[in-house]
């Protein structure tokens, strides 16, 4: 199975419904003025959809047609398309760059991909990186050894006088998973603000 196979099988899985914004997004996110967004492995389109509804002009990118497709069904203001970002990167600069539990189980130079992230941050914008610290119960990711917020920092190799931290930490939250099965996790939340404006 490629990358493209298991992440539309795990798409098309999941139930139907209105996807949910990521708790880390909405906090980081819900204070901001709303601009340009690129949300990176949508997935659902919880966040896109979440972003679009507080005015964001989003374009949210997801290696499952399966995927890209339920968001477009959803309708609104979102450009969604099917991007494999281990080749290929959308166009445009944005004033937020979101990667929500950008993890796979596949070959892929994360560090690239988030480097070319960051340089299509505009001067002042956001580039938010909320990885696993500890895997659900129900998790495919059994066994992962996640980056802290500081080696993800470090990997991008970004200009200091070009970017700040505006927050890097592991914090602690109750996730529900299938069923209603809930469980304590850990995120790694990182947010790097661009000079500028």
């Amino acid at each position: 199975m490629n990358a493209t196979e298991f992440w539309d099988e795990l798409h098309e899985r999941r139930s139907e419904g209105t996807p949910k914004v990521n708790a880390r997004l909405a906090e980081i996110a819900g204070p901001l003025a709303p601009g340009t967004a690129l949300d990176l492995g949508c997935g659902g389109g919880g966040d896109a959809v979440w972003l679009a509804a507080r005015g964001w002009r989003v374009t949210a990118v997801d290696i499952s047609g399966a995927a890209v497709r339920s968001l477009r069904d959803r309708g609104g203001s979102i450009t969604a398309l099917r991007v494999d970002l281990a080749e290929d990167f959308p166009g445009g600069t944005f004033d937020l760059v979101s990667a929500q539990y950008f993890h796979t189980p596949f070959e892929l130079d994360r560090a690239r991909v988030l480097r070319t992230a960051a340089g299509s941050v505009n001067p002042g914008g956001r580039l938010v990186v909320v990885d696993h610290g500890s895997a659900a119960p129900w998790s495919w990711d059994q066994g992962a050894e996640f980056p802290t917020p500081a080696e993800v920092a470090a990997g991008l190799e970004l200009d200091p006088a070009d970017w700040s931290i505006d927050r890097a930490e592991a914090a602690e939250r109750l996730a529900t998973g299938p069923a209603g099965r809930t469980a304590m996790v850990v995120d790694h939340v990182l947010v790097l603000r661009r000079a500028g404006r």
